[in-house]
């Protein structure tokens, strides 16, 4: 069974950063394609950033050069670095994990980000 566990996210101010992880099991992480997600309030859940099943990543136009992504496939993990945070980027973020072997996706509990003005 594929569960993943995000965490890192909290209350910072404009311009601030922070640092989210996300810990998958039950998969063979290193053939996956994991991802971050976010969902603000009235809003509906859109991409933020991606590794392709090729292994390239994809960013929002709203978030490049202020966020990468990275993974660590021994720790089963994937990261977002998000810096230069503005208010609009306030919303729960989720972790989802795309298995390119068997065309399943799986997603995080979510972890909220609020970035106060």
């Amino acid at each position: 069974q594929v569960q993943l566990v995000e965490s890192g996210g909290g209350l910072v101010q404009t311009g601030g950063s922070l640092r989210l992880a996300c810990v998958a099991s039950g998969s063979i992480f290193s053939r996956d394609a994991p991802g971050w997600y976010r969902q603000a309030p009235g809003k509906q859940r859109e991409l933020v950033a991606t590794f392709t099943g090729g292994g390239s990543t994809n960013y929002a136009d709203s978030v490049k050069g202020r966020f990468t992504i990275s993974r660590d496939n021994a720790k089963s993990t994937v990261y977002l670095q998000m810096n230069s945070l503005k208010p609009d980027d306030t919303a729960v973020y989720y972790c989802k994990l795309y298995q390119v072997d068997w065309g399943r996706h799986y997603w995080g509990q979510g972890t909220q980000v609020t970035v106060s003005s």
